[in-house]
């Protein structure tokens, strides 16, 4: 089976053939080894050399110099808003104490779908309806992955000492 070995980021892609594409959902993107196989049919190994989160738009380079396009797939979202760019602020905050992968926009916050959270955001005054789309949560400064949006959904590289608020 050919192997991709070599992530092309999409603002580095000039070129290449690309011969098939992989749609992923968030979770999916966040690899080292995995055996693929493209929506073209095309199997490969995805053999890199550390855990690395593949972004929507980045290509796989398999052995030879062909190209597999890599694509977010839609996922069961949360897209939480707010009255104004305070009260939004203020959400971002609570979400953050919890420590979950979020997408930040201009005027959203972005989350995986859980209700606990929505009652939580909609307790705080703010909106919190489910919509499908891609995924792409913000790196975090302890991710790793040479600043490059690293996902920060599988454990934390960082001690947090003692801290008082609630993770329930």
């Amino acid at each position: 089976m050919i192997s991709a070995t070599r992530i092309i980021r999409r603002n580095a892609l000039n070129g290449g053939e690309i011969v098939d594409r992989i749609v992923l959902d968030h979770g999916d993107r966040h690899r080292r080894r995995m055996a693929m196989q493209g929506v073209g049919g095309l199997a490969f190994l995805l053999d890199l050399a550390e855990p690395t989160v593949l972004d929507d738009g980045d290509a796989l380079m398999l052995e030879d110099g062909r190209l597999i396009w890599v694509e977010a797939a839609p996922e069961m979202l949360l897209e939480i808003r707010a009255g104004s760019d305070h009260a939004l602020k203020r959400l971002i905050w609570h979400i953050g104490n919890r420590h979950i992968p979020a997408e930040i926009t201009a005027d959203a916050v972005y989350i995986a779908n859980d209700h606990v959270l929505a009652d939580m955001v909609r307790g705080l005054g703010g909106s919190a309806e489910p919509v499908q789309r891609p995924f792409r949560p913000e790196g975090g400064a302890y991710a790793g992955g040479h600043g490059h949006n690293a996902g920060h959904s599988h454990g934390h590289a960082h001690g947090h000492g003692h801290h008082d608020h609630s993770h329930d």
